[in-house]
C-alpha cells in the first residue's frame, strides 16, 4: 500500500510508526483467527452425520468490523464456522466461539484497563475520546456515551462483587491494608480499604474493597462484618500494618485468626524514630530478624537489637519488643510461605501502578465511579497474580498441620492417608 508521509514523519492517520504497527497487526490478527478456526475444525473432523458428511465445516467470513486494540483500530473479517452438532442436554445447536475475538467484541481488554486509569487521572468521560485518539489513531467504539455505559456497568460489577456469596471459597491467609490513592474520594484522609486472600489451592484473590479510614476500627469492622454474613470462614492468619484499626475489627469479627504484623511497615516505623546516622545499621539488624533461619534465631536477633539500641533509643526498641509475638508469627507456617506472610507486599505491589498514575483531582467526581475504576484495575491485575510458593501446603495449614522451623512436623489425620 502506498502511503504519503509528511516531513515530520506523520501520515493522514497519525505517525508513520503507528500506521506500520496497525498494518502489521491486521494480518497477524487475521492469521491467528484463521489458525484458531482451522484447529477447531480439524479437532472435530471425525464428527459426521448418518450420511458421512462432516458436521463442522467452514462457512465463509463474518461482516468486517473495527476492533480497537493497543495497536490502534484495525478492521477484522473473522472466519465463520458452520457447526451442525446438537447439544444433548439443551437440544440446541453448538456454536464456535473465538477465544481471540469474542462475538461482538469491539475493543481489547487492554483498552478496558486504560479507561479506569484515565478516569482516576482526572479525565472526565468526555475527555476520553480525544485522549485515546491521540494514541490509537481512532476513536471508533469509544464515544462518551459508550464510556458512560461502561462506567455504569463497572459500578454495578463492583456492587455485585461486594454482595457475592463467600461460602464456597476458603481463605486461609489474608492481607489487609489501607491504600491512599489521592483519587476522587470525599475526604482527604479517606483510603481504599483492601483485603486480599489466599485460597486453599494457593491462588490469590481480592476478597473485599471499600472506602473508609485506614486507622478507623469502625471502617474496617464495617467491611469485615459483612464477610461472615456472606459465608466467609475465619482465616488462619491475617497480615497487616500495626497502625491499622483493622486489628480491633478482626478481633471482633474473627477472634480466632492469628495476627502477623507487616515487616515493611514496622521497619519504616522503627527507622523513623532513629537519627539518620543510625538508620543503615538498624535496618540491617531488623533484616536479620525477619530473614532468620527459624523462629529461635529470629528471637535471638530481637535480643541482639534490643541490646544494641535500648540504651540510646528505647522507643525504637519498644516498637519491636512489644509486638514480637505478632512480628514472628509467620515462622509457625511453612518456610515456603514466609516470603508471602511477613509483609503486605501483595497489596502494595498491586496498587503501585494505580498509585503512580493517579493524582489529586478537584471538582466534581463520583466516589462510586472512582472505587469502581480501582476495582476494575485490580480485577484485571488479578488474572496475572501468581499462586504462593508450595501451594499444596496451604490446605495443610487450614487442616491444622503443625510446622516447626518451617517444616511439616505433624500431618493432620484427615491428610494422613
Amino acid at each position: 500500500m502506498l502511503t504519503v508521509v509528511t516531513e515530520d514523519g506523520s501520515t493522514r492517520g497519525g505517525s508513520l510508526i503507528d500506521e506500520i504497527v496497525r498494518e502489521g497487526a491486521r494480518p497477524m490478527l487475521a492469521a491467528a483467527l484463521e489458525a484458531e478456526v482451522d484447529a477447531y475444525i480439524a479437532e472435530l473432523a471425525d464428527e459426521k452425520d448418518e450420511r458421512g458428511r462432516r458436521l463442522v465445516v467452514r462457512n465463509g467470513h463474518h461482516q468486517p468490523r473495527n476492533v480497537t486494540t493497543a495497536a490502534g483500530t484495525v478492521d477484522v473479517k473473522a472466519p465463520r464456522v458452520n457447526d451442525k452438532r446438537i447439544d444433548a442436554e439443551t437440544g440446541e445447536r453448538k456454536r464456535f466461539s473465538s477465544a481471540i475475538l469474542p462475538p461482538w467484541a469491539r475493543k481489547s481488554p487492554k483498552i478496558s484497563e486504560v479507561l479506569p486509569l484515565l478516569y482516576l487521572h482526572g479525565l472526565s468521560s468526555g475527555d476520553f475520546v480525544p485522549a485515546l485518539e491521540q494514541f490509537l489513531g481512532s476513536s471508533a467504539g469509544l464515544s462518551p456515551a459508550t464510556v458512560t455505559r461502561l462506567t455504569t456497568q463497572w459500578q454495578a460489577d463492583h456492587k455485585a462483587f461486594g454482595e457475592r456469596d463467600l461460602s464456597a471459597t476458603d481463605y486461609v491467609y489474608v492481607w489487609a491494608d489501607g491504600i491512599h490513592l489521592r483519587i476522587r474520594l470525599e475526604e482527604a484522609k479517606a483510603a481504599v480499604l483492601v483485603v486480599m486472600g489466599v485460597r486453599a489451592d494457593g491462588t490469590k484473590e481480592l476478597i473485599a474493597m471499600a472506602d473508609g479510614y485506614r486507622e478507623s476500627a469502625e471502617s474496617w469492622a464495617s467491611l469485615l462484618r459483612d464477610a461472615p454474613r456472606r459465608g466467609m470462614r475465619a482465616p488462619v492468619l491475617a497480615v497487616g500494618d500495626g497502625a491499622l484499626g483493622f486489628w480491633n475489627a478482626l478481633h471482633e469479627v474473627f477472634p480466632e485468626t492469628r495476627h502477623q504484623r507487616c515487616w515493611v511497615h514496622k521497619t519504616a516505623n522503627v527507622l523513623d524514630s532513629l537519627p539518620k546516622s543510625a538508620q543503615p545499621a538498624a535496618k540491617k539488624a531488623i533484616q536479620d530478624i525477619y530473614n532468620a533461619e527459624d523462629k529461635e534465631h529470629a528471637a535471638r536477633a530481637v535480643k541482639a537489637f534490643e541490646k544494641q539500641y535500648k540504651a540510646k533509643f528505647p522507643k525504637a526498641v519498644k516498637k519491636i519488643t512489644d509486638d514480637e509475638a505478632e512480628l514472628l508469627a509467620f515462622y509457625d507456617f511453612p518456610a515456603e510461605h514466609w516470603i508471602h506472610l511477613r509483609t503486605t507486599n501483595p497489596i502494595e505491589s498491586t496498587f503501585a501502578t494505580v498509585r503512580l498514575r493517579t493524582k489529586v483531582t478537584k471538582g466534581a467526581g463520583s466516589r462510586a465511579a472512582a472505587l469502581a475504576m480501582v476495582f476494575k484495575l485490580v480485577e484485571s491485575a488479578q488474572a496475572r497474580w501468581r499462586a504462593v510458593n508450595a501451594p499444596h501446603l496451604v490446605a495443610l495449614v487450614r487442616a491444622g498441620a503443625r510446622f516447626e522451623r518451617g517444616e511439616l512436623l505433624e500431618r493432620p489425620e484427615t491428610f494422613a492417608a
